[in-house]
């Protein structure tokens, strides 16, 4: 048996990793293991969605069907986690718990990142909203997520010219 507590992953029903973190988390309260169960992540990251020109945030699952767990792994602690509603097992050869590296932990990326995300690619046709140029049409050239702008070939007056705008005042044209 480990001394110190460690990362371990649990396999649940997806859609219920929230449920199965809130159950550990009661029944560790309930019967005072904090000493065992330290810990009940649901790995998630921050999604910026852009749709029709709106920018919303949505928090989104990096792994559905999975929770980590740090945790002293003792016969209590696989009983309080194997019990709990919603948990199919632990992840490791024959279900049986197997502690994650560090490096592994950072990799599964246990801290919440961001991301954008937008509805439209290059080459599609999209309706300028929000600036001087509102109403043109234009096909999208490049998109650039880190800076949060898209290129875009505007027809104007029988010409092309190209205009660099946010990703929120684009709005992708049905085709």
């Amino acid at each position: 048996m480990a001394e110190t507590a460690k990362w371990y992953v649990i396999h649940t029903y997806s859609g219920y990793e929230n449920k199965v973190a809130q159950d550990i988390e009661k029944v560790v309260e309930n019967r005072k293991l904090h000493d065992l169960i330290l810990e009940v992540k649901v790995p998630t990251e921050k999604v910026t969605e852009i749709t029709d020109g709106k920018t919303k945030e949505v928090e989104r699952k990096t792994y559905p069907g999975y929770v980590l767990l740090k945790m002293v792994y003792t016969d209590d602690s696989w009983y309080v986690v194997r019990n709990t509603r919603g948990v199919t097992g632990f992840v490791g050869p024959a279900s049986e718990p197997t502690p994650l590296t560090e490096k592994e932990v950072a990799a599964l990326g246990v801290e919440t990142g961001s991301t954008v995300q937008v509805n439209f690619a290059v080459g599609d046709s999209v309706k300028v909203s929000g600036t001087a140029m509102d109403g043109f049409v234009g096909i999208v050239q490049s998109i650039n997520l880190e800076d949060q702008t898209v290129d875009v070939m505007i027809s104007m007056f029988g010409r092309e010219t190209p205009a660099t705008l946010a990703l929120n005042q684009v709005i992708k044209l049905d085709d």
